[in-house]
């Protein structure tokens, strides 16, 4: 088979490109298509996309795209109709803010689309940046938006297949699309097994790895360590390390990026996660701790409610305050050595059913079933 893989944007790395990589290695023979490509701006996973070969869109050779590919969003439908599918069998599409679910094919090619979230700035979810504050460009995104979100409801018809990453989003695809689609949760990169003799009086600090932006709620997080005196790690980047940095107390350490060898180190020594996310579809990086046997504590929203169980593997906190954090973190500091070494052992269990061989298993599975049934209808009518 001929076959395709398109993905939103290649100009950062997470959970998305995670999908992508994983992708690319069940079908390596696949050709990538995106609509902006930065080599660069992947850091050290940079690697993993390098020898690929990769179709860029018009739209990504616009000079200094990097900087203008938000205003110019409302090019987004252009942008992938630009695109000739037809001499693919498969095209798999990995989606979320930019639509490239959108593409056009023609039977019989078929096209799954992998949905990471319909997009969060056209359905009032929260957004990295607050872009409604200023004026006028809260009336120039309200027009946009208005139109995006047509075409958006044309594009999520597109797909013969959609993929969910969760049963969150799957809520979402059936409210704004209402379509069906079927939950295949993303591969989470989990650690080798550890030993689990560790003991809470020895784990002194809590630890979260995020972007460092609005919609992560890293203030709230801060603002209880502060009060509660609590030693807390910051783990990332992002464009409210400034502001962040100024609220902090003396309690809170700014690791910035860590490589693979460091982020591994700085979670042996964690006692558990903080996660203040709201509405968050899915949410890799506390599996991950999950995988290094950290307990989560988190906000209790979203695709969080799938993976955190309360009392078992972690903590759930129901109201966006300091003090509703600083609960769970008082529940989890009274536990006894026993109690928080089974909820380690417990945080372990719960990451192992998101690696990246269950992802591929189940994705082989689910195309090769519905090809085999094309196979089968067209053999039928012939």
């Amino acid at each position: 088979m001929k076959i395709a893989i398109v993905h939103d944007q290649l100009r950062e790395f997470g959970g998305a490109e995670r999908v992508l990589v994983s992708l690319k290695e069940l079908y390596p023979q696949a050709n990538v298509y995106t609509s902006t490509f930065s080599l660069s701006s992947l850091g050290n996973h940079a690697n993993l996309v390098k020898k690929w070969k990769i179709h860029t869109s018009w739209f990504g050779k616009i000079p200094f795209i990097n900087k203008l590919y938000s205003p110019l969003r409302f090019l987004t439908p252009r942008i992938w109709e630009s695109f000739n599918f037809s001499q693919y069998d498969l095209v798999i599409s990995s989606t979320g803010s930019w639509m490239c679910k959108g593409i056009k094919t023609k039977k019989p090619t078929l096209h799954f689309s992998y949905i990471h979230h319909p997009p969060r700035y056209l359905y009032g979810y929260e957004t990295a940046v607050e872009w409604q504050k200023h004026l006028l460009i809260r009336i120039y995104g309200t027009i946009i938006n208005h139109f995006l979100r047509m075409w958006d409801w044309k594009a999520s018809h597109k797909p013969d297949y959609l993929i969910a990453n969760s049963i969150e989003t799957q809520k979402r695809i059936e409210k704004f699309y209402r379509r069906n689609s079927k939950v295949i949760y993303p591969p989470v990169h989990i650690s080798p097994p550890i030993s689990n003799h560790q003991s809470l009086i020895a784990n002194n600090y809590y630890i979260t790895v995020s972007r460092l932006a609005r919609a992560k709620h890293i203030d709230l997080l801060i603002k209880a360590a502060n009060k509660a005196k609590f030693q807390l790690k910051i783990v990332g980047t992002g464009r409210d390390m400034e502001y962040l940095k100024s609220i902090a107390g003396p309690t809170v350490k700014f690791l910035g990026n860590l490589t693979d060898n460091e982020l591994t180190l700085a979670y042996q020594e964690a006692k558990a996660f903080l996660f203040a996310s709201i509405d968050e579809e899915f949410g890799i990086a506390p599996i991950e701790a999950m995988g290094h046997g950290l307990p989560v504590i988190a906000y209790s929203s979203g695709g969080l409610k799938e993976t955190v169980h309360e009392n078992i593997n972690g903590f759930l906190f129901l109201e966006q305050t300091e003090q509703s954090l600083i609960e769970k973190i008082n529940k989890l500091e009274s536990l006894s050595e026993n109690e928080y070494l089974q909820m380690r052992e417990e945080a372990r269990k719960e990451s192992e059913k998101y690696t990246e061989k269950i992802f591929k298993i189940n994705i082989m599975n689910f195309i090769n079933s519905k090809l085999k049934t094309q196979k089968s209808n067209i053999h039928l009518k012939s």
